[in-house]
């Protein structure tokens, strides 16, 4: 009984550890966004007729970097720029915009 309690935790802690793991370094995020920053804003401000980006949910802006890279979003500047982006560059980057204060 004490194996198997012992067993449990363990798994629950490689668990808890591998989804720290999985989410963005907001910091190397910045140093990724540069390139946004000439549509989006230095800030993520927004720059019309391009969105803002700052403040938005990590999860939106994974998913709309993979639509672009995936084409199933359909803009070749965007595609252009997540293109050579890594998963993990994507999570990075959100982390970032997400770490900004949104309107």
């Amino acid at each position: 009984m004490k194996r198997t309690l012992l067993i449990a935790g363990v798994v629950a802690l490689f668990g808890v550890v591998g989804a720290a793991q999985a989410g963005g370094d907001a910091q190397a995020g910045k140093t990724k966004a540069a390139s946004c920053a000439g549509c989006h804003g230095a800030n993520g401000e927004g720059k019309a007729p391009f969105p803002a980006l700052a403040g938005k949910k990590e999860d939106q802006v994974i998913q709309a970097l993979k639509d672009y890279k995936s084409g199933k979003r359909d803009n070749a500047m965007m595609k252009s720029f997540a293109g050579p982006l890594s998963d993990q560059d994507m999570a990075n980057v959100a982390a970032y915009y997400a770490s900004l204060k949104g309107k």
